[in-house]
């Protein structure tokens, strides 16, 4: 993992220096956007308005508009601000971990001590575990002032940004007001059938489904010969990343193509054939897929394996 912010965690007198990396990752299969005539690779560039010229990312600022001024921000502008040139994790409070809403949790991000002793890290992990208690803390990352709540999870302190009050809204729908009668048989009915769903839940035994079947698709019709020629589609232009450094697309997507090969073919087998059938059955109960026929209420439903 890539560390994207260092920082040092603070309450009190206690300073934890500590390194940030994403929690998380996107595993969706890459897709571009193509003329459907020809398959020719349609781009988007950033152009100025004023002399119709393509602006390089490094040339380009942040302006607000009030409908009559403009004022433009350069990078140094933004970087001058004291929230963006702070390096600190403050704890605000600790609150009891049952009060944060699961609605309000956004990105999560993973906290490594950043120090030749662990020692005030783990003790504030031990205290967060002990005390049941998630600290509420305050930060800039991104040229953003962010809320987060800091709890455990294993031996790792992770960081979890939450949404700001005003970004949630309020819910408004009429047909809530009307009061509605539910009777007791209903209601008994209704626990059954929860209960023949009742499970422990394992994250491992569900997949992405439309990604996987989006990868199967790809798969056929490459295996079908149903695919454009890639130099003809993509072209031959080499592209820069930030940094300047020059990336060769058709060597990026040759090898991508490789390795994708190489998975598959270690995937392949039975294994991979009982697995795939697990994973299908374990999506479609996720779905909340009724009962089989003849199910009887209160049956406990079994777990994929």
């Amino acid at each position: 993992m890539r560390t994207i912010w260092k920082g040092a965690l603070t309450f009190g007198l206690v300073n934890v220096p500590v390194k940030v990396y994403s929690a998380t990752e996107d595993h969706d299969v890459p897709l571009h956007q193509v003329h459907a005539a020809d398959g020719g690779r349609i781009r988007y560039q950033r152009i100025c308005e004023l002399d119709g010229e393509v602006v390089p990312y490094a040339d380009i600022d942040k302006a607000y508009d009030d409908g009559e001024r403009t004022v433009v921000l350069t990078a140094d502008d933004i970087a001058s601000l004291p929230a963006e040139r702070s390096r600190e994790i403050e704890v605000v409070e600790f609150v009891p971990s049952d009060q944060i809403d699961l609605l309000t949790l956004d990105k999560a991000y993973y906290l490594e001590p950043d120090s030749t002793s662990p020692k005030a890290y783990v003790l504030l992990r031990q205290t967060l575990e002990q005390t049941d208690r998630t600290a509420i803390v305050r930060f800039s990352l991104r040229q953003k002032t962010r809320l987060a709540a800091l709890r455990v999870r294993g031996d790792v302190l992770v960081l979890q940004t939450l949404l700001w009050a005003d970004e949630v809204r309020e819910p408004a729908f009429p047909a809530l007001d009307e009061p509605v009668k539910i009777s007791a048989k209903e209601l008994e009915l209704s626990a059954s059938l929860v209960e023949s769903f009742s499970g422990d839940f394992d994250p491992d035994q569900f997949v992405d489904e439309y990604q996987h079947e989006l990868r199967t698709l790809i798969d056929a019709k490459l295996k079908k010969g149903d695919a454009l020629d890639t130099a003809e589609t993509f072209g031959e232009q080499a592209e820069k990343d930030a940094g300047g450094e020059v990336i060769d697309l058709m060597a990026a997507l040759k090898a991508s193509v490789e390795r994708s090969r190489a998975a598959r073919a270690e995937s392949a087998g039975d294994d991979g054939a009982r697995g795939a059938e697990a994973s299908d059955t374990a999506s479609k109960t996720a779905k909340g897929a009724r009962p089989a026929k003849g199910a009887k209420p209160g049956t406990k439903a079994k777990k994929a394996s």
